[in-house]
Protein backbone atom coordinates (compact mmCIF):
# COMPACT_ATOMS: atom_id res chain seq x y z
CA UNK A 1 0.00 0.00 0.00
CA UNK A 2 1.29 3.48 -0.84
CA UNK A 3 2.61 5.02 2.41
CA UNK A 4 2.14 8.56 1.13
CA UNK A 5 -1.62 7.96 1.27
CA UNK A 6 -1.31 6.91 4.91
CA UNK A 7 0.49 10.13 5.66
CA UNK A 8 -1.88 12.38 3.77
CA UNK A 9 -5.05 10.91 5.27
CA UNK A 10 -3.73 11.10 8.81
CA UNK A 11 -2.39 14.58 8.38
CA UNK A 12 -5.67 15.80 6.88
CA UNK A 13 -7.49 14.44 9.94
CA UNK A 14 -4.80 15.85 12.24
CA UNK A 15 -4.92 19.37 10.85
CA UNK A 16 -8.72 19.40 10.65
CA UNK A 17 -9.06 18.44 14.31
CA UNK A 18 -6.60 21.16 15.35
CA UNK A 19 -7.67 23.88 12.93
CA UNK A 20 -9.57 25.87 15.57
CA UNK A 21 -7.52 25.20 18.68
CA UNK A 22 -4.79 27.76 18.15
CA UNK A 23 -1.51 26.65 19.63
CA UNK A 24 -2.86 23.67 21.56
CA UNK A 25 -1.77 20.74 19.36
CA UNK A 26 -3.18 17.94 21.54
CA UNK A 27 0.13 17.62 23.39
CA UNK A 28 -0.27 20.59 25.74
CA UNK A 29 2.32 22.56 23.82
CA UNK A 30 1.72 25.73 25.83
CA UNK A 31 1.82 23.81 29.09
CA UNK A 32 5.41 22.83 28.37
CA UNK A 33 6.31 26.39 27.38
CA UNK A 34 9.12 27.54 29.66
CA UNK A 35 7.35 30.76 30.76
CA UNK A 36 4.15 29.63 32.58
CA UNK A 37 3.29 33.09 33.87
CA UNK A 38 2.41 34.29 30.37
CA UNK A 39 -1.25 34.25 29.26
CA UNK A 40 -2.18 31.06 27.43
CA UNK A 41 -4.64 30.41 24.62
CA UNK A 42 -7.07 28.81 27.05
CA UNK A 43 -7.34 31.57 29.69
CA UNK A 44 -7.21 34.57 27.32
CA UNK A 45 -10.13 36.07 25.52
CA UNK A 46 -10.38 36.02 21.75
CA UNK A 47 -9.06 39.58 21.62
CA UNK A 48 -5.52 38.35 22.30
CA UNK A 49 -4.99 36.73 18.91
CA UNK A 50 -6.78 34.74 16.24
CA UNK A 51 -4.17 32.29 15.05
CA UNK A 52 -6.27 30.63 12.33
CA UNK A 53 -8.21 33.43 10.71
CA UNK A 54 -9.49 33.31 7.14
CA UNK A 55 -6.51 35.30 5.92
CA UNK A 56 -3.97 33.18 7.80
CA UNK A 57 -1.93 32.63 4.62
CA UNK A 58 -0.53 36.11 5.11
CA UNK A 59 1.52 35.06 8.12
CA UNK A 60 4.04 37.85 8.19
CA UNK A 61 2.45 39.08 11.45
CA UNK A 62 -0.17 38.01 13.98
CA UNK A 63 -3.61 39.60 13.89
CA UNK A 64 -3.50 41.64 17.10
CA UNK A 65 -6.68 43.53 17.92
CA UNK A 66 -4.90 45.84 20.31
CA UNK A 67 -2.94 48.70 18.77
CA UNK A 68 0.84 48.65 18.95
CA UNK A 69 0.77 51.89 20.90
CA UNK A 70 -0.67 50.05 23.89
CA UNK A 71 2.39 47.84 24.02
CA UNK A 72 4.67 50.86 24.02
CA UNK A 73 3.21 52.37 27.21
CA UNK A 74 4.78 52.38 30.65
CA UNK A 75 5.01 49.28 32.81
CA UNK A 76 1.77 50.19 34.53
CA UNK A 77 -0.04 50.49 31.23
CA UNK A 78 1.46 47.21 30.12
CA UNK A 79 0.07 45.43 33.15
CA UNK A 80 -3.34 46.94 32.55
CA UNK A 81 -3.37 45.87 28.92
CA UNK A 82 -2.28 42.34 29.83
CA UNK A 83 -4.99 42.09 32.47
CA UNK A 84 -7.60 43.17 29.94
CA UNK A 85 -6.35 40.66 27.40
CA UNK A 86 -6.62 37.79 29.84
CA UNK A 87 -10.07 38.71 30.99
CA UNK A 88 -9.12 39.30 34.63
CA UNK A 89 -7.40 41.71 37.02
CA UNK A 90 -5.46 39.57 39.48
CA UNK A 91 -3.07 41.74 41.49
CA UNK A 92 -0.59 38.86 41.69
CA UNK A 93 -0.29 38.57 37.93
CA UNK A 94 -0.09 42.37 37.64
CA UNK A 95 2.82 42.57 40.07
CA UNK A 96 4.53 39.70 38.29
CA UNK A 97 4.30 41.38 34.90
CA UNK A 98 5.31 44.77 36.33
CA UNK A 99 8.56 43.20 37.50
CA UNK A 100 9.46 42.07 33.97
CA UNK A 101 11.56 44.24 31.65
CA UNK A 102 9.63 45.38 28.59
CA UNK A 103 12.15 43.73 26.22
CA UNK A 104 11.66 40.37 27.92
CA UNK A 105 7.90 40.58 27.38
CA UNK A 106 8.41 41.34 23.70
CA UNK A 107 10.69 38.33 23.48
CA UNK A 108 7.83 36.20 24.75
CA UNK A 109 5.50 37.75 22.18
CA UNK A 110 7.98 36.82 19.47
CA UNK A 111 8.01 33.28 20.85
CA UNK A 112 4.25 33.09 20.36
CA UNK A 113 4.71 34.31 16.80
CA UNK A 114 7.33 31.61 16.17
CA UNK A 115 4.87 28.95 17.32
CA UNK A 116 2.19 30.35 15.06
CA UNK A 117 4.46 30.39 12.02
CA UNK A 118 5.59 26.84 12.79
CA UNK A 119 1.98 25.68 12.69
CA UNK A 120 1.52 27.54 9.42
CA UNK A 121 4.54 25.73 7.95
CA UNK A 122 3.07 22.40 9.01
CA UNK A 123 -0.29 23.30 7.50
CA UNK A 124 1.36 24.19 4.17
CA UNK A 125 3.15 20.84 4.20
CA UNK A 126 -0.17 19.13 4.86
CA UNK A 127 -1.69 20.94 1.89
CA UNK A 128 1.09 19.64 -0.33
CA UNK A 129 0.44 16.14 0.92
CA UNK A 130 -3.25 16.28 0.06
CA UNK A 131 -2.63 17.62 -3.44
CA UNK A 132 -1.11 14.32 -4.59
CA UNK A 133 -4.22 12.20 -3.93
CA UNK A 134 -7.83 13.22 -3.65
CA UNK A 135 -9.39 13.25 -0.22
CA UNK A 136 -11.82 10.38 -0.76
CA UNK A 137 -9.07 7.97 -1.82
CA UNK A 138 -6.94 8.87 1.17
CA UNK A 139 -9.75 8.46 3.69
CA UNK A 140 -10.84 5.16 2.15
CA UNK A 141 -7.30 3.88 2.41
CA UNK A 142 -7.01 5.10 6.01
CA UNK A 143 -10.09 3.14 7.09
CA UNK A 144 -8.41 -0.14 6.14
CA UNK A 145 -4.93 0.66 7.44
CA UNK A 146 -5.23 1.48 11.10
CA UNK A 147 -1.71 0.38 11.93
CA UNK A 148 -0.17 2.66 9.30
CA UNK A 149 -2.27 5.58 10.48
CA UNK A 150 -1.32 4.97 14.08
CA UNK A 151 2.35 5.02 13.10
CA UNK A 152 1.89 8.37 11.36
CA UNK A 153 0.10 9.75 14.41
CA UNK A 154 2.88 8.59 16.72
CA UNK A 155 5.57 10.11 14.50
CA UNK A 156 3.85 13.51 14.39
CA UNK A 157 3.16 13.50 18.14
CA UNK A 158 6.76 12.53 18.86
CA UNK A 159 8.09 15.29 16.60
CA UNK A 160 5.94 17.80 18.47
CA UNK A 161 7.14 16.55 21.84
CA UNK A 162 10.75 16.78 20.71
CA UNK A 163 10.13 20.30 19.36
CA UNK A 164 8.71 21.28 22.78
CA UNK A 165 11.67 19.66 24.55
CA UNK A 166 9.29 17.41 26.46
CA UNK A 167 11.79 14.61 27.01
CA UNK A 168 9.60 12.35 29.13
CA UNK A 169 6.68 12.34 26.69
CA UNK A 170 8.97 12.02 23.66
CA UNK A 171 10.79 9.07 25.22
CA UNK A 172 7.52 7.21 25.77
CA UNK A 173 6.49 7.82 22.17
CA UNK A 174 9.90 6.72 20.87
CA UNK A 175 9.55 3.43 22.73
CA UNK A 176 6.20 2.80 21.05
CA UNK A 177 7.60 3.78 17.67
CA UNK A 178 10.58 1.43 17.92
CA UNK A 179 8.20 -1.48 18.36
CA UNK A 180 6.26 -0.61 15.18
CA UNK A 181 8.87 0.97 12.87
CA UNK A 182 10.52 -2.14 11.43
CA UNK A 183 13.58 -2.12 9.16
CA UNK A 184 12.10 -5.02 7.12
CA UNK A 185 8.45 -3.97 7.36
CA UNK A 186 6.24 -2.07 4.93
CA UNK A 187 7.73 0.88 3.06
CA UNK A 188 6.29 3.32 5.61
CA UNK A 189 7.49 1.26 8.57
CA UNK A 190 10.97 1.33 7.07
CA UNK A 191 11.01 5.07 6.47
CA UNK A 192 9.55 5.59 9.96
CA UNK A 193 12.48 3.65 11.44
CA UNK A 194 14.87 6.20 9.90
CA UNK A 195 12.89 9.13 11.32
CA UNK A 196 12.80 7.45 14.73
CA UNK A 197 16.61 7.36 14.67
CA UNK A 198 16.69 11.06 13.80
CA UNK A 199 14.18 12.03 16.51
CA UNK A 200 16.09 10.01 19.09
CA UNK A 201 19.36 11.73 18.17
CA UNK A 202 17.70 15.16 18.29
CA UNK A 203 16.13 14.48 21.66
CA UNK A 204 19.54 13.57 23.07
CA UNK A 205 20.89 16.99 22.01
CA UNK A 206 18.11 19.31 23.17
CA UNK A 207 18.50 21.12 26.46
CA UNK A 208 15.90 21.04 29.25
CA UNK A 209 12.90 23.38 29.34
CA UNK A 210 13.91 26.97 30.04
CA UNK A 211 17.20 26.66 28.13
CA UNK A 212 17.73 27.77 24.55
CA UNK A 213 18.84 25.79 21.51
CA UNK A 214 20.86 22.62 21.25
CA UNK A 215 23.73 21.31 23.30
CA UNK A 216 27.05 20.90 21.53
CA UNK A 217 27.40 17.91 19.25
CA UNK A 218 30.45 15.92 18.31
CA UNK A 219 32.07 17.23 15.10
CA UNK A 220 31.35 15.03 12.09
CA UNK A 221 34.24 13.27 10.37
CA UNK A 222 34.71 13.45 6.62
CA UNK A 223 35.51 9.78 6.19
CA UNK A 224 33.12 7.56 4.26
CA UNK A 225 32.32 4.15 5.76
CA UNK A 226 32.50 1.07 3.60
CA UNK A 227 28.78 0.49 4.22
CA UNK A 228 27.86 3.96 2.95
CA UNK A 229 30.17 3.55 -0.03
CA UNK A 230 28.46 0.28 -0.96
CA UNK A 231 25.03 1.83 -0.41
CA UNK A 232 25.91 4.75 -2.70
CA UNK A 233 26.99 2.36 -5.45
CA UNK A 234 23.69 0.51 -5.10
CA UNK A 235 21.71 3.76 -5.29
CA UNK A 236 23.55 4.62 -8.49
CA UNK A 237 22.85 1.21 -10.03
CA UNK A 238 19.25 0.65 -8.89
CA UNK A 239 17.68 4.13 -8.65
CA UNK A 240 17.43 6.57 -11.56
CA UNK A 241 18.11 9.78 -9.59
CA UNK A 242 21.89 10.10 -9.96
CA UNK A 243 22.02 8.69 -13.47
CA UNK A 244 19.27 11.13 -14.47
CA UNK A 245 21.49 13.99 -13.31
CA UNK A 246 24.48 12.59 -15.19
CA UNK A 247 22.47 12.11 -18.37
CA UNK A 248 21.07 15.65 -18.42
CA UNK A 249 24.42 17.22 -17.46
CA UNK A 250 26.37 15.37 -20.16
CA UNK A 251 23.83 16.24 -22.85
CA UNK A 252 24.09 19.93 -21.94
CA UNK A 253 27.91 19.84 -21.80
CA UNK A 254 28.11 18.15 -25.21
CA UNK A 255 25.91 20.87 -26.68
CA UNK A 256 28.01 23.64 -25.10
CA UNK A 257 31.29 22.09 -26.33
CA UNK A 258 30.09 21.79 -29.93
CA UNK A 259 32.86 23.08 -32.25
CA UNK A 260 35.22 23.99 -29.37
CA UNK A 261 38.85 22.83 -29.45
CA UNK A 262 39.86 23.26 -25.79
CA UNK A 263 37.27 22.39 -23.14
CA UNK A 264 37.42 22.23 -19.35
CA UNK A 265 34.91 20.61 -16.95
CA UNK A 266 34.95 21.60 -13.28
CA UNK A 267 33.29 18.86 -11.21
CA UNK A 268 32.25 20.10 -7.76
CA UNK A 269 32.24 17.26 -5.25
CA UNK A 270 33.83 14.86 -7.72
CA UNK A 271 31.55 11.84 -8.47
CA UNK A 272 29.65 12.12 -5.14
CA UNK A 273 32.08 9.64 -3.62
CA UNK A 274 31.52 6.93 -6.22
CA UNK A 275 34.65 4.91 -6.83
CA UNK A 276 34.52 5.31 -10.62
CA UNK A 277 34.03 8.29 -12.91
CA UNK A 278 30.87 6.93 -14.54
CA UNK A 279 29.65 10.32 -15.70
CA UNK A 280 32.95 11.30 -17.30
CA UNK A 281 33.55 7.98 -19.03
CA UNK A 282 30.24 8.51 -20.79
CA UNK A 283 31.20 12.09 -21.72
CA UNK A 284 34.63 11.05 -23.03
CA UNK A 285 33.04 8.34 -25.15
CA UNK A 286 30.51 10.80 -26.60
CA UNK A 287 33.15 13.45 -27.37
CA UNK A 288 35.47 10.95 -29.06
CA UNK A 289 32.72 9.43 -31.22
CA UNK A 290 30.59 12.45 -32.05
CA UNK A 291 30.18 13.57 -35.66
CA UNK A 292 32.71 16.15 -36.78
CA UNK A 293 36.02 17.09 -35.17
CA UNK A 294 36.41 16.10 -31.48
CA UNK A 295 37.97 18.70 -29.16
CA UNK A 296 41.74 18.97 -29.30
CA UNK A 297 42.02 18.76 -25.52
CA UNK A 298 39.68 17.85 -22.63
CA UNK A 299 40.49 18.91 -19.07
CA UNK A 300 38.59 17.80 -15.96
CA UNK A 301 39.21 19.30 -12.53
CA UNK A 302 37.84 17.24 -9.67
CA UNK A 303 37.02 19.09 -6.44
CA UNK A 304 36.89 17.07 -3.24
CA UNK A 305 38.46 16.34 0.12
CA UNK A 306 40.33 13.12 -0.73
CA UNK A 307 43.09 13.77 -3.27
CA UNK A 308 44.29 10.16 -3.37
CA UNK A 309 40.84 8.83 -4.19
CA UNK A 310 40.22 11.48 -6.85
CA UNK A 311 43.59 10.87 -8.49
CA UNK A 312 42.79 7.17 -8.79
CA UNK A 313 39.61 8.10 -10.68
CA UNK A 314 41.62 10.50 -12.85
CA UNK A 315 44.15 7.82 -13.76
CA UNK A 316 41.32 5.51 -14.77
CA UNK A 317 39.75 8.22 -16.93
CA UNK A 318 43.09 9.02 -18.57
CA UNK A 319 43.56 5.40 -19.65
CA UNK A 320 40.03 5.33 -21.01
CA UNK A 321 40.55 8.56 -23.00
CA UNK A 322 43.86 7.34 -24.44
CA UNK A 323 42.14 4.20 -25.68
CA UNK A 324 39.74 6.43 -27.64
CA UNK A 325 42.48 8.72 -28.97
CA UNK A 326 41.43 11.80 -26.97
CA UNK A 327 44.00 14.10 -25.34
CA UNK A 328 42.97 14.27 -21.71
CA UNK A 329 44.22 16.09 -18.59
CA UNK A 330 43.01 15.57 -15.06
CA UNK A 331 43.64 17.83 -12.07
CA UNK A 332 42.75 17.37 -8.41
CA UNK A 333 41.69 20.34 -6.29
CA UNK A 334 41.56 19.19 -2.68
CA UNK A 335 39.31 21.76 -1.05
CA UNK A 336 35.89 22.41 0.41
CA UNK A 337 33.46 24.42 -1.69
CA UNK A 338 33.65 27.35 0.74
CA UNK A 339 37.44 27.62 0.33
CA UNK A 340 37.53 27.58 -3.48
CA UNK A 341 39.22 30.53 -5.18
CA UNK A 342 39.04 31.39 -8.93
CA UNK A 343 42.82 31.19 -9.34
CA UNK A 344 42.83 27.59 -8.07
CA UNK A 345 41.44 26.34 -11.38
CA UNK A 346 44.18 27.71 -13.63
CA UNK A 347 41.82 28.61 -16.48
CA UNK A 348 43.71 28.97 -19.76
CA UNK A 349 43.13 31.41 -22.58
CA UNK A 350 40.60 30.19 -25.11
CA UNK A 351 39.37 27.44 -22.83
CA UNK A 352 35.61 26.86 -22.62
CA UNK A 353 34.53 26.06 -19.06
CA UNK A 354 31.53 24.08 -17.84
CA UNK A 355 30.77 23.69 -14.12
CA UNK A 356 29.07 20.49 -12.98
CA UNK A 357 27.35 20.25 -9.58
CA UNK A 358 25.49 17.02 -8.83
CA UNK A 359 23.85 17.04 -5.36
CA UNK A 360 26.58 19.30 -3.94
CA UNK A 361 25.68 22.97 -3.55
CA UNK A 362 22.85 22.39 -1.05
CA UNK A 363 25.50 21.60 1.57
CA UNK A 364 26.78 25.20 1.34
CA UNK A 365 23.37 26.73 2.16
CA UNK A 366 23.61 28.22 5.65
CA UNK A 367 21.39 30.32 7.91
CA UNK A 368 23.50 33.40 7.14
CA UNK A 369 22.62 33.16 3.40
CA UNK A 370 26.07 34.53 2.55
CA UNK A 371 28.07 31.32 2.28
CA UNK A 372 26.40 29.98 -0.86
CA UNK A 373 26.30 33.38 -2.53
CA UNK A 374 30.03 33.78 -1.93
CA UNK A 375 30.77 30.40 -3.52
CA UNK A 376 28.54 31.17 -6.53
CA UNK A 377 30.16 34.56 -7.06
CA UNK A 378 33.61 32.97 -7.13
CA UNK A 379 32.41 30.42 -9.66
CA UNK A 380 30.96 33.27 -11.70
CA UNK A 381 34.47 34.75 -12.00
CA UNK A 382 35.50 31.66 -13.97
CA UNK A 383 33.15 32.91 -16.76
CA UNK A 384 31.71 29.44 -17.39
CA UNK A 385 29.73 28.86 -20.56
CA UNK A 386 27.23 26.95 -18.43
CA UNK A 387 26.62 25.71 -14.90
CA UNK A 388 24.67 22.47 -14.44
CA UNK A 389 22.82 22.27 -11.14
CA UNK A 390 21.20 18.99 -10.05
CA UNK A 391 19.60 18.96 -6.59
CA UNK A 392 16.95 17.17 -4.54
CA UNK A 393 13.68 19.01 -5.17
CA UNK A 394 12.20 19.40 -1.70
CA UNK A 395 11.99 21.97 1.11
CA UNK A 396 14.24 20.46 3.79
CA UNK A 397 15.72 23.79 4.85
CA UNK A 398 12.68 25.54 6.30
CA UNK A 399 13.12 27.69 9.43
CA UNK A 400 10.81 25.56 11.59
CA UNK A 401 11.58 22.03 12.67
CA UNK A 402 8.02 20.67 12.47
CA UNK A 403 7.43 21.93 8.94
CA UNK A 404 10.83 20.58 7.87
CA UNK A 405 10.01 17.25 9.50
CA UNK A 406 6.73 16.90 7.58
CA UNK A 407 8.35 17.85 4.26
CA UNK A 408 11.09 15.27 4.77
CA UNK A 409 8.60 12.59 5.81
CA UNK A 410 6.59 13.14 2.64
CA UNK A 411 9.68 13.22 0.40
CA UNK A 412 11.40 10.11 1.74
CA UNK A 413 8.11 8.20 1.93
CA UNK A 414 7.95 8.56 -1.86
CA UNK A 415 11.54 7.32 -2.25
CA UNK A 416 10.97 4.30 0.01
CA UNK A 417 7.72 3.63 -1.83
CA UNK A 418 9.63 3.50 -5.13
CA UNK A 419 12.18 1.10 -3.62
CA UNK A 420 9.28 -1.04 -2.44
CA UNK A 421 8.06 -1.28 -6.04
CA UNK A 422 11.49 -2.12 -7.44
CA UNK A 423 12.88 -4.67 -4.96
CA UNK A 424 11.45 -7.48 -2.79
CA UNK A 425 10.85 -6.74 0.88
CA UNK A 426 13.74 -8.82 2.20
CA UNK A 427 16.26 -7.78 -0.46
CA UNK A 428 19.49 -6.87 1.35
CA UNK A 429 20.37 -4.32 -1.33
CA UNK A 430 17.32 -2.28 -0.44
CA UNK A 431 18.09 -2.47 3.26
CA UNK A 432 21.62 -1.20 2.63
CA UNK A 433 20.43 1.73 0.52
CA UNK A 434 17.78 2.71 3.03
CA UNK A 435 19.82 2.33 6.21
CA UNK A 436 23.25 3.53 5.07
CA UNK A 437 22.40 6.18 2.48
CA UNK A 438 18.89 7.62 2.74
CA UNK A 439 18.76 7.18 6.52
CA UNK A 440 21.93 9.27 6.85
CA UNK A 441 20.25 12.12 4.97
CA UNK A 442 17.09 11.80 7.07
CA UNK A 443 18.99 11.81 10.36
CA UNK A 444 20.93 14.91 9.35
CA UNK A 445 17.75 16.78 8.38
CA UNK A 446 15.89 15.76 11.54
CA UNK A 447 18.53 15.72 14.27
CA UNK A 448 21.08 18.39 13.33
CA UNK A 449 21.13 22.17 13.44
CA UNK A 450 23.66 24.86 12.68
CA UNK A 451 26.87 23.86 10.91
CA UNK A 452 26.16 20.16 11.47
CA UNK A 453 23.04 20.27 9.27
CA UNK A 454 24.36 19.96 5.72
CA UNK A 455 21.38 18.29 3.98
CA UNK A 456 19.64 21.59 3.24
CA UNK A 457 17.64 20.65 0.14
CA UNK A 458 15.48 23.31 -1.47
CA UNK A 459 12.89 23.52 -4.22
CA UNK A 460 13.88 24.50 -7.75
CA UNK A 461 12.16 27.90 -7.48
CA UNK A 462 14.34 28.71 -4.44
CA UNK A 463 17.45 27.85 -6.45
CA UNK A 464 16.29 30.21 -9.18
CA UNK A 465 16.35 33.11 -6.73
CA UNK A 466 19.75 32.10 -5.33
CA UNK A 467 21.37 31.71 -8.74
CA UNK A 468 19.91 35.01 -9.98
CA UNK A 469 21.28 36.89 -6.97
CA UNK A 470 24.77 35.52 -7.77
CA UNK A 471 24.71 36.81 -11.34
CA UNK A 472 23.45 33.77 -13.26
CA UNK A 473 20.47 33.54 -15.57
CA UNK A 474 18.50 30.46 -16.49
CA UNK A 475 19.26 28.61 -19.71
CA UNK A 476 16.15 26.47 -20.36
CA UNK A 477 16.77 22.72 -20.63
CA UNK A 478 14.97 21.84 -23.88
CA UNK A 479 15.31 18.07 -23.89
CA UNK A 480 12.12 16.74 -22.32
CA UNK A 481 11.44 14.23 -25.10
CA UNK A 482 15.06 13.05 -25.01
CA UNK A 483 14.90 12.61 -21.22
CA UNK A 484 11.65 10.66 -21.41
CA UNK A 485 13.21 8.39 -24.01
CA UNK A 486 16.18 7.82 -21.71
CA UNK A 487 13.87 6.98 -18.81
CA UNK A 488 12.03 4.47 -21.00
CA UNK A 489 15.30 2.66 -21.66
CA UNK A 490 16.37 2.74 -18.01
CA UNK A 491 15.68 -0.57 -16.27
CA UNK A 492 13.25 0.81 -13.68
CA UNK A 493 9.63 0.08 -12.80
CA UNK A 494 6.73 2.24 -13.89
CA UNK A 495 5.91 5.14 -11.65
CA UNK A 496 8.83 7.45 -12.40
CA UNK A 497 8.00 10.54 -14.44
CA UNK A 498 9.92 13.46 -15.98
CA UNK A 499 8.27 16.85 -16.37
CA UNK A 500 9.43 20.35 -17.30
CA UNK A 501 9.14 23.11 -14.71
CA UNK A 502 9.93 26.59 -16.04
CA UNK A 503 13.03 25.51 -17.92
CA UNK A 504 14.12 22.77 -15.48
CA UNK A 505 13.63 19.02 -15.78
CA UNK A 506 12.19 17.27 -12.72
CA UNK A 507 12.29 13.54 -12.08
CA UNK A 508 9.49 12.35 -9.80
CA UNK A 509 7.82 9.28 -8.39
CA UNK A 510 4.04 9.18 -8.90
CA UNK A 511 4.04 12.95 -9.47
CA UNK A 512 6.07 13.64 -6.30
CA UNK A 513 9.19 15.65 -7.32
CA UNK A 514 12.42 13.90 -6.36
CA UNK A 515 15.30 15.59 -8.19
CA UNK A 516 15.59 18.62 -10.48
CA UNK A 517 18.18 19.51 -13.15
CA UNK A 518 18.68 23.08 -14.31
CA UNK A 519 21.19 24.96 -16.46
CA UNK A 520 22.65 28.45 -15.91
CA UNK A 521 24.91 30.90 -17.69
CA UNK A 522 26.57 34.14 -16.67
CA UNK A 523 24.23 37.11 -17.00
CA UNK A 524 26.93 39.18 -18.69
CA UNK A 525 27.35 36.72 -21.60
Amino acid sequence: MVPAIYLQAKYYEYMKSNNACGFDLNISAMACYPFPYLPTAENCSSTFFTPFSDDRRDHKRLKWTQSTDEFATSSGGLSSTTSTLCGGSSSGSTNSLNSLPRLQFRDHVRAYMQRYLAVEAMEEAAGALMNDYDREEAIACAEGNGNGMRLVQLLIACAEAVACRDKSHASILLSELRADALVFGTSFQRVASCFVQGLSDRLALVQPLGAVGFSGSTPKTLTVSSEKEEALSLVYEVCPQIQFGHFVANALILEAFEGESSVHVVDLGMTLGLRHGHQWQSLIHSLANRAGQPPRRLRITGVGNCAKRLQAIGDELEQYAQGLGLIFEFSVLESTLENLQPEDFNIRDGEVVAINSILQLHSVVKESRGALNSVLQRLHKLSPKLVILVEQDSSHNGPFFLGRFMEALHYYSAIFDSLDAMLPRYDTRRAKMEQFYFAEEIKNIVSCEGLDRVERHEKVHQWRRRMSRAGFQSAPVKMLAQAKQWLGKFDVCKGYTIVEDKGSLVLGWNSKPIIAASCWKCSST
